[in-house]
């Protein structure tokens, strides 16, 4: 992420670090002032500084993302700081791709790159795959640039018959490394192995454009979509909370 922010413009982002005695400890990063805090794994009294250090801030802080165990100390003790209540947004595991792994059997047909004469249809899936996740947010012409989804590369799997049945993203090589997002099959053509075979496909378009590491985020919610992930090569580095937090 920094060395994203160093490349592309830090966009009025606020990074942070904890040093003691000339060790540093642990970073943060806020994107902008008005986004939420993303932490690196803290111990219980580098958490309780780092809450002294953001409680009282303006804008109101409204999220916060992090390992677990670090995430629910710091919602803990942002609670006693502030008096704020705190929801639970989503569970996330953090996976590492070891050796890619297709399935098999793998089903029928290929890959291809999305380009602009399907601009229209990736959004449309994007729609979908934002309100089946609950997302509040807009997706078309006008705001596609600004939403998490426009700076990716999308990837098709198609059936013989060269209708596009899955679809996969991947943000930029940077750092050295890709991250896969989102994965996506339309309800009704799940079950068949094209959401294994599309990533499959976009893993292999990652390590051949040179990343060193190819990772993505899981809900861990759905054991389904976490267990086929494992089947394909990716190993469990971590698991993260997003809490929401709203002023008391």
């Amino acid at each position: 992420m920094t060395e994203k922010l160093r490349v592309e413009g830090d966009q009025g982002a606020e990074l942070g670090w904890l040093e003691v005695g000339g060790d540093v400890r642990g970073v943060y990063y806020r994107l902008s002032p008005d986004r939420g805090v993303t932490l690196t794994p803290l111990g219980g009294e580098d958490v309780e500084s780092l809450v002294g250090h953001l409680a009282g801030r303006g804008p109101a802080l409204p999220s916060v993302v992090a390992e677990r165990r670090t995430g629910e100390a710091f919602v803990a003790a942002w609670r006693r700081r502030t008096g704020d209540s705190a929801s639970l947004r989503v569970e996330l595991g953090l996976y590492r791709l070891g050796t890619l792994t297709p399935p098999d059997p793998f089903p029928e047909g290929h890959a291809r790159p999305a380009g602009d004469a399907d601009h229209e249809h990736v959004m449309q899936w994007c729609r979908e795959l934002a309100a089946y996740f609950g997302e509040d947010v807009t997706i078309n012409a006008e705001t596609w640039a600004r939403t998490r989804f426009g700076e990716k590369r999308y990837l098709y799997w198609e059936n013989p018959d060269g209708v596009p049945v899955a679809m996969a993203g991947a943000n930029p090589l940077v750092g050295g490394q890709v991250r896969i997002d989102p994965v996506y099959t339309p309800e009704e053509l799940r079950g068949r192995g094209y959401g294994a075979a599309v990533t499959v496909a976009v893993s292999r378009a990652a390590l051949d454009a040179g990343a060193q590491e190819v990772v993505l985020y899981t809900n861990l919610a759905n054991p389904t979509s976490n267990a086929l992930y494992q089947r394909l090569g990716y190993e469990s580095i971590a698991e993260f909370v997003v809490y929401d937090l709203a002023r008391g």
